[in-house]
């Protein structure tokens, strides 16, 4: 019942995330540079709900979660969907913030796969609800201009009114899947509820969780991969449709973004297997090096939109890597009742870093262009990078100490 709430829930995302700055721009003009506000809205609302929906699991299970979460998301696409039509900025971001309570179902959905799976199985249960997001977040890109025409011959609604309206649907039978057939709840089963019930965690504070997440070296880790993997994706991700509409090169836009998801999902079972079978940190550098890969790239396109189908994959898969990766070690390295909490304080952590990304990305290539953009990303990048390598080379040299 995941994979199939998965796939509902990624095709409207990625439908509607992708005419997101173009909503901002008729609204504002072609050259503002506040066209990742809408990326970021989205983003915020993930980090915010993040936090609540956790919460919300800790009480209810994962089934209350998801569908207070998908419910919001259904509101939020309506709501959009009226901001645009009345050319409203301020209902348009309303929607969008309510709107990111959906993706932060979807994040949290790979972590219910995760509740009845053993230790070294792990990666590989998260990795077959992240690769159910290939289907939809590859074709719901696809279905951007036929949203649109549909809503305009048949509704008279403006342009970009229609593919919000259609993720609205999409989300709601997210939400009617996980309501009629998660019967029984995997957090339940597995027994979390009535640990953090017996230790009397249900309601830590914020500051408490972020203590717990940062008092190791693997969560530290585990939590700089998964941010620096969203910030790389959203900045990049977020201002490539705007890229390329300057450069006359907007057709071609929802075929790049679906390459780039299908790059982000499509290949996870295979990145999970090697997660539980080469561990952590290998699958961490791979999405490192994959990512630097793809922002190099994506520097050097220019105004040529061929070198940005390989680019965009490359930064889909890294980012791939990096969650499932950064993910698994973060579960591996919190035990007990809190590791609910740790896991929306971690999913909102990474959507807040994302947000900021997203946002600044627009004043970054509006200053400096879409070419140093993608380098100021592959130096971020490289800061992950140096710090998964030293922490490989330092465990063998603690090894050896310790004998």
């Amino acid at each position: 019942m995941l994979v199939a709430g998965q796939i509902s829930g990624a095709m409207a995302l990625a439908a509607a995330v992708t005419v997101g700055a173009f909503v901002i721009q008729d609204m504002l003009g072609q050259d503002t540079p506040w066209g990742g506000v809408a990326s970021a809205t989205v983003t915020m609302g993930t980090a915010f709900m993040s936090q609540v929906l956790a919460r919300v699991m800790t009480r209810k299970g994962r089934r209350g979660g998801l569908q207070l979460g998908y419910l919001m998301a259904v509101g939020g696409g309506v709501i959009a969907g009226v901001g645009v039509e009345l050319n409203s900025l301020w209902l348009f971001l309303v929607g969008l913030f309510l709107f990111g309570n959906g993706q932060a179902a979807n994040l949290l959905s790979r972590y219910a796969a995760t509740d009845l799976a053993l230790p070294t199985e792990r990666s590989g249960a998260m990795s077959r609800i992240l690769f159910a997001s290939t289907f939809g977040a590859v074709f719901g890109p696809l279905l951007i201009r036929p949203a649109e025409q549909f809503g305009q011959d048949w509704f008279h609604w403006q342009k970009y009114t229609g593919p919000w309206i259609f993720a609205a649907v999409f989300l709601f039978l997210a939400l009617v899947n996980i309501t009629v057939r998660m019967r029984t709840d995997p957090l339940e089963a597995s027994g979390g509820l009535s640990r953090q019930a017996a230790v009397g965690v249900v309601r830590p504070s914020l500051g408490a969780v972020i203590r717990v997440v940062t008092r190791s070296s693997d969560s530290r880790l585990a939590l700089t991969a998964m941010v620096i993997s969203q910030m790389t994706m959203v900045a990049v991700m977020t201002m490539t449709p705007v890229h390329l509409k300057a450069h006359g090169h907007e057709t071609v836009s929802p075929l790049i973004i679906s390459l780039h998801i299908a790059g982000m999902y499509a290949f996870s079972p295979l990145i999970g297997r090697f997660c539980d079978s080469r561990g952590r940190l290998p699958t961490i550098t791979l999405g490192s090096i994959l990512l630097i890969a793809a922002t190099l790239m994506a520097a050097l396109a220019g105004d040529e939109p061929a070198l940005l189908f390989p680019s965009l994959w490359l930064l889909g898969a890294g980012w791939s890597c990096g969650i499932i990766g950064g993910s698994s070690l973060l579960i591996d390295s919190v035990t007990g009742g809190l590791r609910v909490q740790v896991q929306g304080t971690a999913d909102l952590l990474m959507a807040f870093f994302g947000g900021l990304a997203g946002f600044a990305s627009g004043f970054v290539r509006r200053a400096v262009g879409f070419t140093m953009l993608a380098n100021v990303a592959s130096l971020l990048v490289a800061i992950l990078l140096i710090a998964v390598v030293s922490r490989r080379i330092g465990e063998p040299l603690q090894s050896t100490i310790n004998t």
